[in-house]
């Protein structure tokens, strides 16, 4: 290949990188504005995202986000940020703060019980009031999973305007059983080996009743499995963990999304608590079809590259087509 050729091929990669980079940065260009917050609290200071639309008249509502399990920051690494967009589109702002211990927040979510939790989320909604364009009569909450345990309580303590539930457990015990054997269970284990890792998770459970050291946890532990320490104190506080009799709390109009091969909550059990604790003109409960507990299409949950290629070349596709839609239609049909 002579020179000149070579040089051709070299500025159409160049030409291409550089197209692609735009195509990237346009993709993950959102329509609203971002804050970044800090909250002082007796609990120490909190920090989080304030977004708001970049256009508005008069006052907004406000959507705060109730985040599930894990180290979690206030975007979850991006992931919210289509739905935000959407929000926004809607007359919405929306406040999600960083656990404590993530980007500047103080403490430690692993030292936190759902009351805690709850605690936390009436802190962040008495900011939200103090700020000059955001209707105190318009904020409602949105949950994923764990969420479930805190939103209930938060709906006993502050007049919401309306909840969204995404994925949500009931009872912290039986959830648990639920993700044991159904994780195995996709993983092709024999009955006999989920019989095992069930009478493991019992052997914990009796642990954490009798109020056990994490040293007297660590003897009996799965090396597999085993639990960090403050994991351990996360659990003692939490495992007990049941919004059965808190989701009469609910005064409001509940939007419950399901997915129907959700493998870390029992959708069927969750469908019908909610149906029988919440005031039916109250509920709405839509189930989407070939859908796992993160609102995301099974085959992108199986596939962590398409999951990637996703999320960074199409982001507003991440979750399944219907599921922003349904929080759109939700919304434009409160009162």
């Amino acid at each position: 290949m002579t020179k000149k050729r070579i040089g051709i091929a070299l500025g159409a990669i160049i030409l291409l990188l550089a197209a692609a980079g735009i195509y990237i940065a346009i993709q993950h260009d959102y329509d609203m504005k971002e804050q970044v917050i800090e909250i002082d609290t007796p609990e120490g200071k909190l920090t989080g995202t304030f977004v708001l639309p970049k256009s508005y008249d008069g006052k907004l509502g406000l959507v705060l986000f109730i985040h599930g399990d894990g180290p979690i920051d206030a975007t979850h690494s991006g992931g919210y940020r289509p739905l935000w967009e959407r929000l926004a589109s809607l007359g919405y702002a929306s406040l999600s703060i960083d656990k404590r211990g993530i980007n500047g927040s103080e403490g430690n979510w692993e030292h936190q019980s759902m009351e805690d939790r709850m605690t936390e989320a009436r802190r962040a909604m008495a900011w939200a009031k103090k700020q000059p364009m955001i209707d105190g009569h318009r904020i409602g909450a949105w949950g994923a999973s764990q969420a479930g345990w805190v939103i209930p309580k938060l709906a006993g303590e502050e007049q919401l305007t309306f909840s969204i539930l995404v994925s949500p457990a009931v009872n912290w015990v039986e959830q648990g059983r639920y993700h044991t054997r159904a994780h195995r269970k996709k993983a092709g284990l024999s009955d006999e080996e989920i019989d095992k890792a069930l009478a493991y998770d019992k052997q914990v459970l009796e642990l954490l009743e009798r109020q056990s050291s994490y040293e007297d946890y660590l003897k009996i532990a799965d090396e597999q499995r085993a639990m960090s320490k403050d994991r351990w104190l996360f659990a003692g506080k939490n495992y007990m963990a049941d919004s059965t009799e808190e989701l009469s709390h609910f005064k409001s109009p509940v939007l419950l999304l399901l997915g129907e091969k959700d493998i870390h909550v029992d959708i069927k059990d969750t469908e019908q608590v909610y149906r029988e604790k919440i005031d039916p003109q109250l509920l709405d409960v839509t189930v989407f079809q070939n859908t796992e507990h993160s609102m995301l299409s099974v085959k992108t949950a199986n596939s962590e590259l398409r999951a990637l290629w996703i999320s960074v070349l199409a982001p507003r596709q991440i979750t399944v087509p219907a599921y922003m839609d349904r929080i759109e239609q939700f919304l434009r049909q409160l009162p």
